[in-house]
């Protein structure tokens, strides 16, 4: 395991990381184009300015990582976790996401406008004044998640699972919706459903 290494400004385009272990590192403004990851852990490290673009991440776990100013551009996530991370300024821009779980994980005032986030995990994640406006976020589980001051405009949240408080504090003008969060809407506001 590697503990508290200094990656900052490092240059390792191309490189592979297998079964690796990182715990506190800083990457900030390294760059990792076309990293690739599988089965790699990293807790509390900072990729803040790290430029990840056309990185691949399979079964790879980022918790408690930051994402500030990352460069994420045609990343690819498969089966990851991001247990808690940090994402700021900049989101989930670029990204294709599959199978992972973004509980806990911070987009406060992030630019997610019109992104594929269908069927992952976000319990527990604040999207406190984010921008979901026409975001596809079908069968994703917002369970426990903070959505005060979010714009979910024209998203998809066809079999999405929304807490009450969701659909109380988020702006739903013109979400597509399927008839359980349709009724659960209605219950949210106080009206009488049947």
């Amino acid at each position: 395991m590697e503990i508290a290494e200094d990656y900052r400004d490092a240059v390792l385009p191309g490189t592979t990381w297998e079964k690796r272990q990182f715990s506190r590192c800083d990457f900030s403004g390294a760059d990792l184009r076309r990293l690739v990851t599988q089965g790699c852990t990293f807790d509390e490290c900072d990729f803040s300015g790290a430029d990840l673009g056309e990185s691949r991440h399979q079964a790879s776990a980022f918790r408690s990582c930051v994402f500030d100013r990352t460069v994420l551009a045609d990343s690819t996530w498969s089966a990851c976790s991001l247990l808690g991370s940090s994402f700021v300024d900049g989101g989930l821009r670029g990204m294709s996401v599959r199978d992972s779980d973004f509980s806990l994980a911070n987009f406060s005032r992030a630019n997610l406008r019109r992104r594929s986030l269908s069927g992952l995990r976000f319990r527990e994640a604040s999207f406190v004044d984010a921008n979901l406006t026409e975001a596809d976020l079908r069968d994703s589980d917002f369970r426990g998640a903070r959505l005060g001051g979010a714009d979910l405009t024209g998203a998809d949240l066809r079999g999405a699972k929304l807490d009450a408080n969701a659909l109380v504090q988020a702006k739903l003008r013109g979400a597509r919706v399927d008839l359980e969060t349709a009724i659960a809407f209605a219950a949210a506001h106080g009206l009488m459903v049947g």
